[in-house]
Order: C-alpha cells, then sequence, then structure tokens
C-alpha cells in the first residue's frame, strides 16, 4: 500500500511539473505573437541579457538568497525558452530537440550510472568524462572551454579541464612553491621595468595562485567576489561616518583615511 502511495505522490509531481512547465512554453508563445518587444529580440540581442542575468543568479548565490535564487533560476529559464523559440521559427530546432539533445548527452556521459563501468569517485567521473569527449572527436580536453569566458573562470575551466586526464600536481607543496617561483620572477621583471614581461609574469602568477586554490578547495572567482563586496561595505561605511562628521575623503591625508579604515574593518568583517 505504502509503494503505491508513493507512486501515485510521483505522478502527481510530475504532472505539476510538467504543467508549469508547459504554462511556460504557452506564456512564451503568447508574448513572441503579442508583445512588441518580445517580437523583436534575437539571439543576439538576447545574449548580453542572459549574461546579466546569469551575473545576478551568481550574486543571489554568493549572498546566500534562496529567494533571489528562484527568481533568477525563473528569468534564466525563460531566456532558455526564448532561445528555442526563436529557433523554432526558422526550423532549426525547438525546446524539445534541446531537451532531448541534453538528456542523450547525460546518458552517453554517465556510463557509471546508465551502463556498466565503474566510477567511484568524482575524480574518476571526470577522467571518464574527458575520454568521452575525445572519443566524440573533439581534438583537444581544451575545446570545450568558451574563448568568451572571464579570465579568472577561463584559467580555472582550463586547469580543471587537463587535470581529467592526469595533467596536474601531485599535491599543494608544489603548487605553493610554483606560486613563489613565480613571484620572484614577477619582481625579477618589475626591477628591470620590461611592460610586457611585468605583464606575463604577473598573468603566470596568477594562474598559478589559481591553480593552488583547487588544491585548498577555494573558488577563486568566489573569494574574490566576497573580498570586492567586503571592501565595497568598509568603504562605504567610512564615507558615512565621514559625512556625520562633515569631513571630505578628498581633503584627508591617507594616514588620515587609514584611522577611519581600521575603525571600518572592524565593524565590516
Amino acid at each position: 500500500m505504502k509503494s503505491y502511495t508513493t507512486f501515485v505522490e510521483n505522478i502527481n509531481s510530475m504532472d505539476v511539473r510538467l504543467q508549469a512547465f508547459e504554462r511556460l512554453l504557452n506564456i512564451m508563445e503568447d508574448l513572441r505573437a503579442k508583445c512588441p518587444w518580445d517580437k523583436k529580440q534575437t539571439l543576439e540581442t538576447l545574449r548580453y541579457l542572459s549574461i546579466e542575468e546569469m551575473y545576478e543568479l551568481s550574486d543571489a548565490i554568493l549572498n546566500k538568497d534562496m529567494e533571489e535564487v528562484k527568481k533568477e533560476l525563473g528569468d534564466i529559464m525563460l531566456h532558455l525558452v526564448f532561445y528555442a523559440k526563436i529557433a523554432s521559427e526558422t526550423n532549426q530546432f525547438d525546446i524539445t530537440d534541446v531537451l532531448n539533445g541534453i538528456c542523450d548527452k547525460l546518458v552517453h556521459r554517465h556510463p557509471h550510472v546508465y551502463g556498466d563501468i565503474e566510477a567511484a569517485t568524482e575524480e574518476e567521473v571526470k577522467k571518464n568524462w574527458e575520454k568521452l569527449k575525445l572519443k566524440e572527436g573533439k581534438k583537444s580536453v581544451l575545446e570545450g572551454v568558451p574563448r568568451s569566458l572571464p579570465a579568472m573562470v577561463k584559467a580555472v575551466r582550463i586547469q580543471e579541464k587537463v587535470r581529467g586526464v592526469g595533467f596536474d600536481w601531485d599535491d599543494s607543496q608544489q603548487v605553493w612553491a610554483k606560486v613563489q617561483e613565480e613571484l620572484e620572477e614577477l619582481k625579477a621583471e618589475v626591477q628591470v621595468g620590461d611592460r610586457l614581461k611585468t605583464e606575463q609574469e604577473f598573468g603566470d602568477l596568477l594562474f598559478s595562485l589559481i591553480n593552488y586554490s583547487r588544491f585548498v578547495e577555494v573558488n577563486p572567482e568566489d573569494a574574490l567576489e566576497r573580498t570586492n563586496k567586503k571592501f565595497i561595505q568598509r568603504f562605504q561605511h567610512m564615507e558615512a561616518v565621514l559625512k556625520e562628521k562633515g569631513k571630505e575623503l578628498s581633503d584627508m591625508t591617507l594616514s588620515e583615511m587609514d584611522v577611519y579604515w581600521e575603525e571600518a574593518k572592524k565593524i565590516v568583517q
């Protein structure tokens, strides 16, 4: 009796999900047919809006604001349906093709779930994933890294990709030694005064630090963004305090500012 009840609950839950998705598809049809703004949109005009939505989702996740995460996921879902709708109008593909395509890919790339391949750890899964992609015709494990990714995110993805085929350091001490080596090389080029080589060494140092972040299990993008937010909060707190005292930052010396900055640091952790 219990299994039958669970079966019915699962069916009802599925119906609710399908109804919600169908509602979104129907609304998209209406908007594309009747709304002047929605009629004008193209894949290209939506692209920048989609990027903005992804950053808004990222902010909500970092802020641990689950209500906002839910809203942003809805915005992104709308964009996904919008792209598929536009493509369907020229008979290139539709939302059914999109969904079946990703389902087929997931089944194919998870033979440890849908086949007879053994993969007990996350690392084994990643290695199998990269091997499968090469078998699918990709010439390089780095082909899947989008060229338009922000540099820091791209560095993380590059390092994850090559790690998937075994091209990686053995431990964090080796990586930290590389960071120190790159720092010394940067210092040397700064002293020489060669701007181009300084830029190259600075890039090498950042790449090494990002590499190290993997070994200490820190997401460098998240870490830097949290530092950005913390700095903004501290600086704005300092501005507010100075405004109450009738002071202007532009009229103060750095040492005078530093007194208020240290106070802000104690308040904004």
